[in-house]
């Protein structure tokens, strides 16, 4: 049900009263009225809160700058505006000025001025709207509404009975406290939280938590060490001992302060080449004992007080050695190493500290005939051994080689099977086999005979079974085939080969008017108008069968008419059937069957002859008489071809002879139509 604008704004002020914020208003309602009414009078109430709290800072802190938050939303500046004219208005009064507000301060501002002003203490509910209870109407005279005090009736006038913070709600009061005091069950006095004992500070590992009026501190645990002493925000704080005189540096020597301790630093200073000691004494330095090596290569170095020399060294080299550059050492001669080959071609050169040797390389044999290396054919002497599949000698080595279809291992001796199929050398699908590949295609496609590679497509529609994959048309297409019907009258199968006759007539996709009546055809449809000829009308039993469509028009002659009674005719039947084109006609086919409405006489009674007496073209139709469950039918037989399209009315009689004359008589014409098409 809708809501009156009342009841959405009293929710929107409840709202504001329970959790004062906004942002998460729950809305009442999906009519876009209330909603904007609910959340109007939520921002409206929070301005209203947000201002009284800014003027009962006023009068209690007489500042305002501890409060204001740092964030610039709506009800922070409602608040710093409330609070500093609320300040306005307490410093006219003391300087006993007026509590007449300039107008260009605004007129809620205006309001809190002169209430701070002109009633000392007292407090004014701040609100622009009305959200209180509706009262009576009183009239009031413009004299007496000027002179009228509008804050005599305000619950928190002068503070209030609050101990803190006070709201007027019109009717009453609320009572609330700073951040870090909560009221107490009296709803009036305001109690310090001990954020230490529930638990809401965040003071870290290492840190005691100290309660304080309002909030609290962290205090730090353990102390901070020598060297380091506390301050007031519980950090630590180096000493410095120099500037302090805790140090106890000796006369000689001068104090340096470090990070929670201190040097002493004598006075004196030694020259180069010593170094001071922890008494100020100075000592020589060995540099020839030092990592950096002062003394080139080929020298020696020799200390001296206060510096160190130099002094060279001249070895002597036997055969086969010489210095090094730096002349310091004997290092071996390298003889293999000179462009001269000392072992000459077909050798190899090995050294030796002092000397050398000549040997054949690997892959030759010494001949001691020709006394010569020469090469040595693995592949003959180790046959089958050295590779997997093929060996290929080569002057001091060999490699292995692989057959058609595999490839040589890392250990280049085995051989592994070549996956042909990761170069893609088929055009469709790759199946690797040991040693080789085959390809294959897929469905819809066959394997080229020419280059066993290539994959061509089947033509289905050429295949021997080809004509009868599709009951209209086969086309072709790469991979597979598709079926197709003519294109007006038919629609594709389910099974998407065979056809199906749209019923134009069910569907309602004809375009017969009012007065024609739709008859539906293989592959099409009919519009006509068949009407009664005169004393005959339409029966009501017109049926509809599943291949024929039947109007019937019974006798029906006018009082007196003596000629219409005495007409044996007495029903005219429309009958449309759909015929196909019989291209393999082998038999005659039964189209018609014509009940008797009667039962059978007997012979010396009554017959019943049927006969075609219009419409039977080229003789492709004849009428025999049957006797079927005790009824006389006469059975319209299709004896000839006929080639479709094609139409053709057939006008049958169902005479019934009693004497030799015909008492009774019906008449059907038939409309025929057969068509190119039927599937």
């Amino acid at each position: 049900a809708d809501l009156s604008v009342e009841e959405c704004c009293d929710k929107g002020v409840e709202w504001a009263n329970k959790n004062r914020i906004c942002a998460s208003l729950p809305l009442i309602s999906e009519s876009r009225e209330c909603s904007m009414t609910q959340a109007q009078c939520c921002r409206s109430q929070l301005e209203k809160q947000s201002c009284s709290d800014g003027v009962e800072f006023a009068s209690v802190r007489d500042e305002c700058e501890s409060h204001i938050a740092k964030n610039a939303t709506c009800e922070a500046e409602n608040f710093k505006m409330c609070c500093h004219c609320c300040l306005l208005g307490k410093a006219a009064q003391v300087q006993g000025q007026s509590c007449e507000p300039n107008p260009k301060l605004g007129y809620q501002c205006g309001i809190v001025f002169r209430s701070c002003c002109g009633k000392g203490e007292e407090g004014i509910d701040l609100s622009i709207s009305d959200y209180a209870p509706k009262k009576e109407p009183v009239e009031i005279s413009k004299e007496e509404l000027d002179q009228e005090d509008p804050y005599l009736h305000d619950g928190c006038r002068g503070g209030g009975p609050c101990s803190q913070q006070c709201r007027d709600t019109g009717s009453s009061y609320v009572c609330s406290c700073f951040v870090g005091y909560q009221l107490q069950p009296d709803g009036i006095t305001c109690e310090d939280i001990n954020e230490c004992i529930t638990g809401t500070h965040n003071c870290g590992i290492g840190q005691t938590c100290v309660n304080t009026l309002g909030s609290f501190r962290c205090q730090r645990d353990t102390s901070c060490g020598t060297g380091y002493e506390l301050t007031d925000d519980s950090r630590c704080k180096d000493i410095d001992e120099c500037e302090t005189g805790t140090h106890n540096c000796p006369p000689d020597f001068i104090c340096q302060n470090t990070p929670g301790s201190f040097r002493c630093r004598p006075k004196l200073q030694c020259m180069s080449g010593f170094i001071q000691d922890a008494l100020g004494n100075c000592i020589d330095i060995n540099e020839c004992l030092s990592t950096n090596m002062p003394c080139p290569a080929g020298q020696i170095c020799i200390n001296t007080d206060g510096s160190f020399t130099c002094q060279r060294i001249s070895p002597s080299c036997g055969r086969g050695y010489h210095l090094n550059e730096d002349g310091t050492r004997c290092v071996d001669v390298d003889e293999c190493s000179s462009s001269n080959q000392p072992c000459g071609e077909g050798h190899v050169c090995i050294n030796a500290p002092g000397n050398y040797r000549c040997e054949c390389k690997a892959g030759y044999t010494f001949d001691v005939i020709s006394r010569t290396c020469i090469d040595i054919n693995e592949c003959r002497r180790y046959p089958g051994r050295l590779c997997a599949h093929k060996c290929e000698n080569t002057p001091g080595s060999y490699y292995c080689t692989c057959t058609m279809g595999f490839k040589l291992s890392a250990d280049g001796r085995s051989c592994e099977d070549l996956n042909e199929c990761e170069s893609n050398p088929c055009s469709q699908e790759c199946a690797n086999v040991y040693g080789s590949y085959q390809c294959y295609c897929r469905r819809g496609f066959q394997l080229s005979d020419i280059d066993g590679i290539s994959c061509e497509d089947i033509d289905e529609c050429a295949l021997p079974t080809g004509g009868h994959i599709c009951s209209f048309r086969c086309i072709n297409v790469p991979g597979s085939f598709q079926c197709t019907c003519p294109s007006t009258g038919y629609r594709l199968a389910p099974n998407a080969r065979n056809c199906q006759d749209i019923d134009e007539c069910v569907a309602e996709s004809h375009n017969c008017s009012f007065n024609e009546t739709c008859f539906n055809i293989q592959g099409g449809f009919r519009c006509l108008s068949l009407d009664c000829p005169e004393n005959y009308r339409k029966s009501g039993d017109t049926v509809r069968l599943e291949k024929t469509d039947t109007i019937r028009c019974i006798k029906s002659c006018r009082p007196n008419d003596v000629s219409c009674l005495l007409d044996p005719v007495h029903t005219i039947s429309h009958t449309v059937i759909s015929l196909p084109t019989f291209r393999e006609f082998t038999r005659p086919e039964e189209i018609i069957f014509l009940r008797a409405i009667t039962p059978t006489y007997p012979a010396n009674q009554a017959d019943i002859i049927f006969d075609i007496t219009e419409g039977n073209l080229r003789d492709s139709f004849d009428i025999i008489k049957r006797y079927m469950d005790g009824m006389t039918v006469g059975v319209v037989r299709q004896v000839r071809p006929i080639i479709g399209p094609f139409h053709a009315i057939l006008k049958l009689e169902m005479n019934y002879v009693m004497g030799g004359v015909v008492s009774h008589r019906n008449i059907v014409n038939v409309h025929i139509f057969v068509s190119e098409y039927w599937f």
